[in-house]
């Protein structure tokens, strides 16, 4: 038997972000690994210079999501503003500081070059369950994860700081064979009006799901740092959240 957290998300807007090339900033149906750690860290009050601290965080849980909407894709166009290569050259940047402040200095001599236009996507009306499971070197028991989910050191957001959560976490805990059980144990009050559009079950390599996965994908949301925002591959397995199967 294995002791899990659940806590659900769900938000009018929700953005899980996958590799960002350029200008376009794309979703994925639901949270990444980087996200959902990001938002333990901020509910316990880690700041994102504490790169030992999220480390830890990193190494000491696994996470697998429940998701029952994933929500309509959102499009939406931002203007920002970026200095280009040639502003750089003998300015490099290092922190988004180092970047407006070179970009100033460009524009003063360019009249107001430096702005693009950065697509942006985003999960509206989405709904996910969330488990997470202690490995032998977690920093934190889930008894302790599940006082800082319910009243957060930092604000929470699902993905972009435009897009704090709608409902309260209601985190919990619950001693479960695998994944499914434990989801089947949850007590959540889900969004009003919202009609479930599926019911997919995601997780990691090290958990036990209750289910056959049908599919085994590769992810680039594993945090390597997350001062100079840079990100490693892991491996999520997939499966319809069915009765479980035979082989437990």
């Amino acid at each position: 038997m294995t002791e899990y957290l659940l806590f659900h998300l769900y938000a009018p807007l929700a953005a899980w972000g996958g590799v960002a090339v350029g200008e376009e900033r794309p979703s994925a149906t639901h949270p990444s690994r980087s996200s959902l750690l990001g938002l333990i860290g901020a509910a316990l009050g880690l700041r994102r210079d504490q790169e030992e601290a999220h480390a830890a965080l990193a190494a000491g849980y696994r996470l697998a999501v429940r998701q029952l909407a994933p929500g309509q894709l959102l499009r939406d166009y931002h203007t920002v503003q970026v200095p280009p290569e040639v502003a750089l050259k003998h300015h490099p940047a290092r922190t988004r500081r180092d970047e407006l402040l070179a970009l100033a200095s460009y524009q003063r001599d360019n009249s107001g070059s430096g702005t693009l236009i950065s697509r942006r996507e985003y999960r509206a009306d989405g709904y996910w369950q969330v488990a997470v499971e202690a490995t032998a070197v977690a920093p934190y028991p889930l008894v302790d994860l599940v006082a800082a989910l319910a009243r957060p050191r930092f604000t929470l957001y699902l993905g972009r700081k435009a897009c704090p959560p709608a409902l309260p976490l209601q985190p919990q805990l619950v001693v479960a064979a695998h994944l499914h059980d434990a989801f089947q144990q949850a007590r959540f009050t889900p969004p009003d009006g919202l009609k479930p559009t599926g019911d997919e079950l995601f997780w990691e390599e090290g958990m036990t799901p209750g289910v056959e996965a049908h599919h085994t994908f590769t992810r680039r949301d594993q945090p390597r740092t997350r001062r100079r925002w840079q990100f490693d591959e892991r491996e999520e397995h997939r499966a319809p959240l069915t009765a479980p199967s035979a082989k437990e």
